[in-house]
């Protein structure tokens, strides 16, 4: 009974494997478009030139312009310009 198990999984992951390459193939050949990223956008803190995710960062509106600072350090020297 173990050996049967240990064979299906073997044969489970060769297949995996097997998928996979196949699916590299087709990507570097063009005949098949990889999935779409997941991207963030990112935006640079203009203090210290550090970039942040905007939804985690701390922000600044100067009239209709927001500033995106990794933290209080700069968003304070950042006001005092």
């Amino acid at each position: 009974m173990t050996s049967l198990i240990i064979k299906v999984i073997l044969v489970l992951l060769v297949i995996r494997l097997l998928w996979t390459f196949v699916r590299g193939v087709l990507e570097g050949a063009g005949l098949r478009q990889p999935p779409p990223s997941r991207s963030t956008r990112l935006v640079r803190d203009p203090v210290c030139g550090v970039f942040v995710v905007p939804s985690r960062a701390l922000t600044a509106r100067s009239g209709s312009e927001t500033a995106y600072f990794c933290s209080e350090k700069c968003r304070k020297e950042w006001s005092r310009r």
